[in-house]
């Protein structure tokens, strides 16, 4: 029995033991915690209680030339209600007023929205949706709203918000407009304009201290922002919103009537390289077009005939043949180490001059013109190609730029072949901006500039930023030159492949092309060969102010291939509607006798404006932008609401000036 008593007793020892050092263990643990490691438990509280949310900054807007809004942030919010953080008092009191404003701007009864928020009190229900998708101005007013204005934390009022961005010129011109988005992979994707500047349209992003509520759900804990976010600069592009409008549906109309796969077309100021506009469509399987990627920055090809300005700029200006050089077609067919080259005119010209061959695109012409000149030295005029940088990307600011290829002598690509299938656009690849802007250097008295999509970036009326014109290369042949090959390109719309396009009423100069891609692969296949129809030029052909290039792929080969018919009408409408819709060259002399016009731009207007700075300006039709600057140098304080173009004005124009008026602009 004592020895039974005894084992017991070391039982009740051992277990006292366990016990101890089960307490000395938590002891040690909950000192360790408090003292050792409790700065990093009270964070992690804390973190998980209590962070910081973003608060993405507004991107700035991009405006056209003519200060039409292009992209725009809109700030959508959401709004919902924490029933339990309003006291008793407070809710009681304020719960039928409440209930009366909600009805008023959102639509529901006042019973419902009293029945649907007490029950939300009693369920203690912290994340109730009161409303969705509220524009700023919405959500400003239920901010004010009874109980709300109390805020976050004794209202209850919870605002979450998400920042849209939308182009309110719709599909126009989107892909040059671009974007900058996440995709599922977590990467930033960009395209356009929006990409290339998202460093001046960002800003810089804001905080705010949310607390958590229950499960996935916070809710702010003061009424202010941590640190408030900066909204970012505009951008001010060189896109004219008329303009583009013309060129997108001039192409389409083309596309569809041809039932092309995709086309592009851009329009240039000739003296600055601002692109006025680029319409890039690409065919769905559904036969609609849509703006599917950026063919004419993007797309390098094989030119095709186009090419033959460069054959014709150089034979000219290193004198190794006139315009008058004659060139036997010899039946429309020349061979060259066993491959043909041959003119679309079965049987060929006969023996026609250098300036003929080109107006009606003959193939052996210029193969034969340019493989005599050059090919004992083939580098002479190799060099003259990469000496307008077509050998390498123009560097534009906006991403995926096509590469093109300029074959050199010294590359293993080189052979006979080489130079002759070069003379007719074949054997080379460029971008149709590229080609663009040997046609524009043309247009331009010889000076080749590089084509710009931005012209300033600003912080409303205060410039932040200007882009000036980049000379590519200052004259890109003589003087003499020039002037013979502005006769050829007028000549080849007169009476050449584009006499079609001729129009006695203005006029135009430039030059066909057609080419074929995926040439060898076969004509039936689905990837096979198939056509391009281009057309470039400059207009008005005796003062160009504009530069266009038109491609047309893959055209349906029952209506028609050539450049001339397929492309041609495209470039002949755009000019057409710029000069039937453009003021006369009286109307703009008139403009400097007498007040200027609604819809005068910002320079002509503040010219003919030093000499009547007593009496208040007509701004109506002009961009917000601009009419600031104008009113407040002629001493005004100027208020804008809204955005676009002016208009209407509180100041009567025709008044004298008084240096302390206010000025109400209201924009369109």
């Amino acid at each position: 029995m004592a020895v039974e008593d005894k084992s017991i007793s070391y039982r009740i020892y051992l277990f006292a033991l366990m016990i101890l050092i089960f307490v000395v263990a938590i002891v040690v643990k909950l000192t360790n915690i408090q003292w050792v490691e409790g700065d990093y438990y009270r964070k992690l509280a804390k973190e998980r209680s209590v962070k910081n949310f973003v608060i993405p900054a507004n991107k700035g807007n991009i405006y056209s030339s003519d200060g039409s809004l292009l992209a725009t942030s809109i700030p959508n919010y959401l709004i919902r209600f924490d029933a339990v953080a309003p006291t008793d008092a407070n809710f009681n009191k304020n719960i039928n007023d409440l209930a009366d404003s909600l009805s008023v701007l959102l639509g529901k009864s006042s019973n419902e929205y009293r029945t649907n928020l007490t029950k939300a009190r009693t369920n203690k229900n912290r994340y109730f949706l009161i409303a969705r998708d509220l524009s700023y101005t919405e959500y400003m007013r239920i901010k004010s709203f009874p109980l709300f204005k109390l805020g976050a934390y004794k209202g209850g009022i919870i605002v979450e918000q998400e920042t849209v961005r939308e182009h309110p010129i719709g599909k126009i011109a989107e892909r040059t407009i671009g974007y900058e988005r996440i995709d599922h992979n977590g990467k930033t994707r960009i395209a356009g304009i929006e990409g290339a500047f998202s460093k001046y349209l960002n800003g810089k992003d804001g905080k705010i201290l949310k607390q958590r509520i229950a499960k996935g759900q916070w809710k702010p804990l003061r009424d202010n922002n941590e640190i408030e976010p900066q909204d970012g600069y505009d951008v001010i592009s060189t896109i004219d919103v008329y303009i583009q409008d013309i060129a997108h549906h001039a192409l389409l109309k083309q596309l569809e009537y041809y039932e092309a796969d995709h086309g592009s077309v851009v329009v240039m100021e000739c003296k600055t390289g601002e692109v006025k506009a680029i319409a890039n469509l690409g065919r769905e399987s559904n036969g609609n077009y849509y703006e599917k990627l950026n063919y004419a920055i993007g797309e390098s090809q094989e030119p095709g005939s186009t090419f033959k300005l460069l054959d014709l700029i150089a034979l000219i200006d290193d004198k190794k043949a006139d315009t008058s050089t004659i060139y036997d077609t010899k039946g429309g067919e020349v061979e060259y180490y066993r491959r043909k080259v041959r003119d679309s005119q079965k049987g060929g010209y006969g023996k026609i001059s250098l300036a003929r061959g080109f107006e009606v695109s003959s193939n052996t012409v210029m193969a034969q013109a340019i493989q005599k000149a050059y090919k004992d030295n083939p580098s002479e005029f190799v060099d003259r190609i990469n000496s307008y940088g077509l050998n390498k990307p123009l560097g534009l600011p906006i991403e995926g730029e096509g590469i093109p290829m300029i074959p050199q002598i010294n590359e293993s690509r080189w052979s006979g072949l080489t130079l002759p299938w070069m003379a007719y656009g074949y054997g080379v690849s460029v971008t149709p901006l590229q080609m663009l802007t040997l046609y524009n250097a043309v247009g331009n008295n010889g000076k080749m500039v590089k084509p710009i999509f931005v012209k300033e970036i600003k912080e409303w009326n205060k410039t932040i930023k200007k882009f000036k014109t980049e000379v590519i290369n200052p004259k890109i042949c003589s003087q003499e030159t020039l002037d013979k090959v502005k006769v050829v390109l007028e000549n080849t719309v007169k009476n050449g492949t584009g006499k079609k396009l001729y129009s006695k009423d203005f006029s135009m100069a430039g030059k066909t092309g057609t080419a074929q891609v995926n040439y060898g692969k076969g004509k039936d296949a689905e990837s096979g060969m198939y056509y391009a129809s281009s057309f470039a030029g400059y207009f008005p052909a005796d003062h160009p102010k504009y530069s266009c290039i038109v491609i047309i792929h893959k055209p349906s080969r029952e209506k028609g291939i050539y450049g001339a018919d397929v492309a041609g009408p495209v470039f002949k409408r755009i000019a057409q509607k710029i000069f039937t819709d453009s003021p006369t060259t009286n109307e703009i002399k008139n403009l400097k006798k007498k007040e200027p016009k609604q819809e005068a731009d910002y320079n002509s207007y503040y010219t003919a404006m030093q000499k009547k700075q007593h009496v208040i300006p007509n701004v109506k039709g002009m961009s917000g932008m601009d009419a600031v600057a104008l009113l407040e140098n002629l001493g005004l304080k100027v208020q804008v609401i809204g955005i676009g173009k002016v208009k209407n004005q509180s100041l009567l124009p025709g008044n004298k000036i008084d240096k302390k008026s206010l000025i109400t602009l209201e924009l369109s």
